[in-house]
């Protein structure tokens, strides 16, 4: 479900489900002195911590695709004419994936 907020932006608002994470003491103080530094509740810092994690390994992800698409052979010029006929060519892959 899409909501907008306060700020006119829109975000997804997913059902929320519980999970009990085993931590030592040193980490659940860490993460309460966090709590009290910024965050409302230790689910919000966790949710943060993980919502960073997924940013980084897709920017990881990324980085490697462009990385091999960059050493993938010899350039091609990209005029419009390229992008046209790329256009062309997806829209008609689209075409037989939805007439399935």
């Amino acid at each position: 479900m899409a909501v907008v907020d306060s700020v006119c932006q829109r975000s997804i608002v997913m059902p929320m489900t519980s999970m009990n994470v085993s931590l030592p003491q040193e980490l659940k103080d860490y993460i309460e002195q966090q709590t009290k530094a910024g965050y409302s509740t230790p689910s919000e810092y966790v949710r943060e911590l993980i919502r960073e994690d997924q940013k980084r390994r897709a920017k990881e992800k990324l980085d490697a695709l462009l990385l091999e698409g960059l050493d993938s052979g010899d350039p091609l010029p990209a005029t419009p004419a390229f992008w046209d006929e790329l256009k062309r060519e997806a829209l008609a892959k689209l075409g037989k994936k939805t007439k399935k």
